[in-house]
This record gives C-alpha cells, structure tokens and sequence, in this order.
C-alpha cells in the first residue's frame, strides 16, 4: 500500500503535487519489468505500484538532506559509482531525486551502464516548486534538458509528460506557504497550537476543495507545471 503522504487524501496540503505523481506513476508503472532498481529509493513509497516486476532493489546515498534511519534501504552508494555490474536491471525507476544530484551528468552515464539494452527508466523531477532536502537541492531541469541529458546517455526518449498546469501549480504553492511558511511568519499566532490547527485542518482541506471545484472552468496553460515525468528507453 502506497503511504498516506504519498497518496493524500484532498485534506493534506501537498495534495495536488502528491496525487498528481501518484496518478502518473500509476500510469506508467506496468511498462517497467524484471529486476527493477529504484534509484534513490528514501522509503520506497510506489514500490507497491511495480506489479510487474520480480525483485525491487532500493539504492540511496546518506546526504545531509534528511536523515534515512526509518528507510527501507537495501544499498548505498558512494555518490559516484553504482555498485551493480554491468546490464544488472531490466528497469530503473527515480522520482523526485535528479535535483539532489549535483553532478548528475556524471551519474547518467552509470544509470546507463547498469540497465540492459531495452530496458526502460522512469523518471519524475520537480519543476516549479520550493527548496527543499537543504542543502542538497542543486537544480530545476526543464523536459528539453532532461531529454538532452538522456539521449546524450543512451536512452530513446519515449514518453514525456507534465504533472498540474499553471493555476494548480500557483494554488499549491500558495498552499504550501501557507501551511509551512506563512503559520511561523505570523508574529503571536504561531505560538497558538489552536491557530495552527485551524488553518491546516479547516482553511487548508476548504482551499482545496474550493479549487477543485473551479479548477474545470480555468483556461489551461502548461507552461508552468508541478513535474515532469519521462519514459525512456535504453538503445
């Protein structure tokens, strides 16, 4: 079962960021088979969305970013080099982990080296959205630039897509400041648990539905959106 966090109910304030990558990557799960590498892994969260493949492998590095004592790790790398010899999975699966790389044009080449000809990669990166893991948050890739970096290592680029549009983006972000920024900013109030419990479990699920409700009648732009997902495929 995909965690809560990770599979919100309309209440929780990363809804739309959240569902909408849940949705996505439930879409594209059942292209990837075998032996499958979940680059990046923290917890696992969507391993319960690969059906279809027989052995899940988690890799991580210990970053500052956040501490991995509660995650289900199987291996650790150095940063560097990936510890699987050559052509060792038929697929990869990273979501929301290329920005924590600071170099990864060099860890391209060893995600390459590792899956077999054929096999595919699954891929989500954020586009708008905050700072977050400090300090080891390095980028914000655009699709042209990831699709660069792919097929420069490899990969047919099969699929790309875009998680929200440009008013769900500005809606959860705005929503993200309130629930995590503006709370601390409000000088007196923040020290009243009863304040904060009335904008995230009243004001914050009523905004959400509000938008929901209105969402539909929004002209519709991608040009800003919350993440983008790519399907590639090894040469």
């Amino acid at each position: 079962m995909v965690p809560k966090d990770f599979h919100p109910p309309v209440s929780h304030p990363m809804y739309f960021i959240r569902k909408g990558l849940f949705n996505k990557i439930s879409l594209y799960s059942s292209q990837l088979s075998g032996r499958l590498l979940d680059f990046g892994c923290g917890a696992k969260p969507y391993k319960d969305l690969f059906t279809g493949v027989s052995e899940y492998i988690g890799l991580d590095y210990a970053s500052e970013g956040h501490s991995h004592a509660d995650e289900n790790i199987d291996v650790f790398y150095d940063g560097k080099t990936i510890p699987f010899p050559d052509n060792s999975f038929d697929s990869v699966f990273s979501s929301e982990v290329f920005e924590h790389v600071f170099s990864l044009q060099e860890i391209l080449p060893e995600i390459s080296r590792i899956i077999k000809p054929g096999g595919k990669l699954l891929v989500t990166c954020p586009f708008a959205w905050e700072e977050h893991e400090i300090p080891v948050d390095y980028a914000r890739y655009t699709r042209f630039a990831l699709q660069d970096m792919l097929e420069k290592n490899g990969f047919i680029v099969r699929i790309t897509d875009k998680n929200g549009h440009f008013v769900m983006a500005l809606h959860q972000l705005f929503i993200v400041y309130l629930n995590y920024s503006w709370i601390d900013k409000v000088w007196g109030l923040s020290r009243i648990p009863l304040f904060k419990k009335i904008v995230r479990q009243v004001l914050v699920p009523l905004l959400n539905y509000a938008f929901l409700l209105f969402e539909p009648i929004w002209p519709k732009s991608d040009k800003m959106y919350l993440n983008t997902i790519i399907l590639a495929e090894k040469k």
